[in-house]
């Protein structure tokens, strides 16, 4: 029987520190790290490798958002099968805090941008592919993005050295026929590179969608332990260890971090489907005002806040 080629990247400390600040403690970290491990999952986002000076309120975040190596090495002194990753964003990224692979505890580092800078992210995966790392490049809030914007990027990624390419659906707006048109469209236009891709639970489409592309040929698939992302969080790593055919990954162990980690931190943080998520997603739009909503008094208003939303002529006002 073949081999299911697909591969979880679990993003819980790095999506998930959207939530919370990245406020995780590093018994939290190691225990996570060894739970993936058990299970088998094959990548896990242990945070953003951006740096602190070139980012407002740095001081204020947990150390998860700026990854140290001589920090992360303390934290995982034994690696075992998972792999480490960590993300960086354009123009937040100071290339010379990036190690070579061969002295970092990071074996791919992923580079998120929007469609315009592409050309700068591909400069700077190749510095990371020069020093050893795997890359992936990740295009964000692709439900924006028009065709020819979209055919001129492929221009420059099809000779590029990136690894693998990442169908991000950030603001949660696609549906399955949305998924299987994209990764056509990536298919034919990058025949040469292997696709990923991240999903978002605005519409509670996740988990079905990230299934679509991996039926499709999409090979890293994007998830976190009980869903835990920014907003209406992402595709739950639980559902997909226990779903996909033909693999090693086991459940037990997945379920004991929810168990012991996830359940109670979920009583002090949100995230997940809600109203003003499902709003946003289907309207195709950053969820930021409907993280907005949620820590108003009016976090449960839904018909005004949709109503602000669909109404071209009054101003949303956050505060």
């Amino acid at each position: 029987m073949k081999t299911n080629p697909c591969k979880i990247v679990d993003c819980t400390i790095r999506d998930g520190g959207l939530v919370n600040n990245w406020d995780f403690s590093v018994e939290f970290v190691q225990d996570l790290y060894a739970g993936l491990n058990e299970a088998g999952v094959d990548y896990m986002e242990i945070g953003y490798k951006n740096s602190p000076k070139l980012l407002k309120g740095a001081d204020q975040a947990g150390p998860w958002r700026f990854l140290n190596d001589d920090f992360l090495r303390q934290v995982i002194p034994q690696k075992g099968k998972t792999k480490l990753s960590a993300l960086v964003d354009i123009g937040r990224v100071d290339v010379d805090d990036i190690l070579p692979r061969s002295e970092s505890m990071l074996d791919l580092i992923r580079v998120a941008c929007y469609i315009k800078d592409v050309d700068k992210a591909l400069e700077l995966i190749q510095v990371f592919h020069d020093r050893g790392y795997e890359t992936t490049l990740n295009i964000m809030a692709l439900s924006n993005v028009m065709e020819n914007e979209l055919l001129e990027a492929f221009e420059m990624i099809k000779d590029s050295v990136v690894d693998v390419v990442y169908i991000v659906d950030s603001y949660g707006s696609l549906d399955h026929k949305d998924v299987e048109y994209l990764v056509e469209k990536f298919k034919t236009n990058l025949p040469n590179k292997r696709l990923g891709v991240h999903t978002h639970n605005n519409m509670q489409l996740a988990f079905s969608n990230t299934l679509t592309a991996a039926e499709h040929g999409v090979e890293l698939l994007d998830a976190s332990v009980y869903g835990m992302g920014r907003a209406a969080g992402n595709c739950p790593t639980e559902l997909l260890v226990t779903h996909l055919k033909n693999t090693h990954y086991t459940l037990r162990p997945v379920l004991d971090i929810i168990e012991r980690y996830m359940i109670p931190l979920r009583e002090k943080v949100e995230w997940g489907y809600l109203i003003p998520y499902m709003i946003t997603g289907t309207l195709d739009e950053h969820p930021r005002s409907a993280m907005a909503q949620r820590v108003s008094k009016d976090k449960d208003k839904y018909v005004d806040f949709y109503d602000k939303l669909t109404t071209p002529e009054v101003n949303f006002d956050t505060k």
